[in-house]
């Protein structure tokens, strides 16, 4: 138990420390930063048992990952949900998409995992770049009446089941758990079980799209540390706030159908999403302003008509 919980911290100090090496002076990232800290002393008293992820290291790219040139992107020709896209991903990125619903932080994770071609613009990426992406939707499409080493095992045909079996441990799956069918599972499990099957070729880039849905709390906080471990670059979506601020470094706002960093921590986010709602109510208010200062003046005009 004592050596557990000594690898624990020594693992927790190490998130740290290799977060400070990396970190800008960007606020997320010093945000970020201050939180691992508070984070540490908890950390090490978990029980090394409740880590149910562990991320394969992949091959080292050279950045940039992937870069996008005036790339314009959406599901119909002539009407694209992303204009003129000016960005890149370097290895070791971890990088949140922040918006409201419907303004393409999807959209933008299917263009980054090669799902949606560019509609117009370039994007340059390595040759051999491979990319994990997890998404909500992804549980559905798990075959429930099968079981997590029967998935495994499609993955890994030519490898003895001690193999397969390992590597589904990794992830939380004992002899209880591996045998037993998808449908049986809870929602937890299916979420760590596609984990393991979106990040089984080592991939150097990771899209979750909300990954906590469906975890407990000890299952998120793993989460954090397989993220914070991870050495290839992380695209996160989520309305997870505390996932957000462990694991993150750069924002970058999807809106008004454009994906641009934001230079602030989540706290200056909110005042951003303030400033926006208050800019849309005075414009909302302005026309009808507009329209009573109209009417008067129409008004005022008739009045001298009559008494001329």
């Amino acid at each position: 138990r004592k050596s557990k919980q000594e690898t624990e911290r020594r693992h927790s100090q190490a998130f740290v420390d290799r977060v400070k090496a990396k970190a800008s002076k960007a606020k997320q990232a010093q945000s970020r930063v201050k939180l691992l800290e508070k984070m540490k002393p908890i950390a090490s008293m978990v029980d090394a048992q409740t880590i149910a992820f562990n991320f394969p290291k992949p091959e080292p790219l050279s950045s940039p990952l992937m870069a996008m040139e005036a790339v314009q992107v959406g599901y119909e020709i002539g009407n694209p949900v992303l204009k003129k896209l000016d960005l890149r991903i370097d290895m070791d990125d971890r990088i949140a998409l922040l918006g409201a619903n419907g303004n393409g932080k999807s959209t933008f994770a299917k263009l980054v995992a090669s799902k949606l071609a560019p509609m117009e613009g370039k994007m340059r990426k390595p040759r051999t770049l491979k990319v994990g992406y997890f998404a909500q939707h992804q549980l559905d499409e798990l075959q429930e009446n099968h079981t997590p080493l029967d998935h495994m095992k499609k993955l890994m045909p030519d490898a003895i089941e001690a193999k397969v079996r390992a590597r589904l441990g990794s992830f939380g799956f004992g002899v209880d758990k591996a045998d037993r069918s998808v449908g049986s599972l809870s929602g937890g499990e299916k979420a760590r079980l596609m984990f393991a099957i979106a990040t089984f070729e080592k991939p150097q880039l990771l899209i979750l799209d909300e990954p906590t849905n469906h975890l407990d709390v000890d299952s998120r906080e793993a989460l954090i540390h397989a993220i914070n471990g991870f050495d290839g670059a992380v695209l996160l979506i989520s309305h997870d706030r505390h996932l957000v601020e462990a694991c993150v470094d750069r924002l970058w706002i999807v809106e008004k159908g454009d994906v641009k960093r934001f230079d602030g921590d989540l706290e200056d986010y909110k005042l951003h999403l303030l400033r926006e709602r208050a800019g849309e109510r005075a414009a909302k208010k302005g026309p009808k302003v507009n329209d009573q200062k109209k009417a008067a003046r129409q008004n005022a005009a008739d009045i001298r008509l009559k008494l001329a």
